[in-house]
């Protein structure tokens, strides 16, 4: 059966403090069944307080997302930032552990510097998955946007290296590049006949070609995606995971627009046929 979890990124951000607080109020109203947890950096001077939080909460959270600046350092590349990456990545690792979750979201590569040195991202791919597998967790890479290249392109020169790489597939990411019908494509069906897709992550995308400044985070519906032919596909293909809610949700003044996230999981849930708990 799948699961649709909503991101607490969705969720929280410097309009309302990040205050994850809020999350066992929000966990009330939100028709979901369980959360994406994204890690800030802010709260790693806290990381105590923060599982013990959570875990008051009793929420469920299958996936957390590892913080961002994580695949930022190993883009970089250097003793230093390699170091300090592995340092973090192993503080996420145990937070996911505490919280129960068995899956990580990774950008492997992400900032400025994105994938203009992928070597150091293909690299560093089998110290972060030996990492994770002593918290017993699944990694999962994610087909973040690049400068450079294309994601679908260093999805398949890292399924080269590492035949039994998971990945998570962003659908607006994916039509950033152009890539969102390639999941469709013969040549491609290894992704979902061989599992190594294991997570999707659904918004909306309302640009053109790397249109950098449209690069928003949309509910379904409010971009040009055609979420009826995806969700069909996916329902095709036989997929039983999870799937997260990333739209943003907040105002200006961190209001959440509950009503809106509700919509979208019930949209899911209609176009995989998952009947109501």
């Amino acid at each position: 059966m799948c699961e649709i979890l909503c991101s607490t990124g969705a969720l929280l951000g410097k309009a309302n403090n990040r205050d994850y607080r809020i999350l066992e109020k929000l966990s009330e109203q939100l028709l979901c069944d369980g959360f994406e947890f994204m890690m800030y950096d802010s709260w790693y001077q806290e990381t105590d307080q923060l599982i013990g939080s959570l875990q008051a909460m009793r929420l469920s959270i299958p996936v957390m997302h590892c913080e961002k600046h994580i695949g930022e350092n190993i883009s970089k590349g250097g003793t230093d930032y390699f170091e300090e990456a592995y340092r973090l990545f192993e503080s996420n690792c145990f937070i996911a552990k505490e919280l129960n979750a068995s899956k990580m979201v990774v950008h492997l590569w992400d900032g400025l510097t994105s994938d203009a040195n992928f070597r150091n991202n293909m690299d560093a791919y089998a110290k972060l998955a030996d990492i994770a597998g002593k918290y017993e967790i699944d990694l999962l890479v994610e087909n973040v946007v690049c400068n450079q290249e294309d994601p679908m392109k260093h999805w398949c020169e890292l399924k080269e290296r590492y035949p039994r790489i998971h990945f998570v597939f962003d659908t607006k990411m994916a039509a950033f590049h152009g890539q969102l019908e390639l999941l469709y494509q013969p040549e491609y069906e290894w992704l979902w006949r061989e599992n190594h897709i294991c997570h999707y992550h659904v918004n909306d995308y309302a640009g053109g070609y790397k249109e950098w400044a449209k690069l928003r985070t949309l509910p379904m519906g409010k971009g040009r995606i055609d979420f009826k032919a995806f969700f069909q596909f996916i329902h095709k293909i036989g997929y039983k995971g999870t799937f997260t809610v990333e739209a943003t949700a907040f105002d200006s003044v961190g209001m959440i627009d509950v009503d809106m996230l509700n919509g979208q999981f019930e949209y899911i849930r209609k176009s995989m046929e998952i009947p109501k708990a």
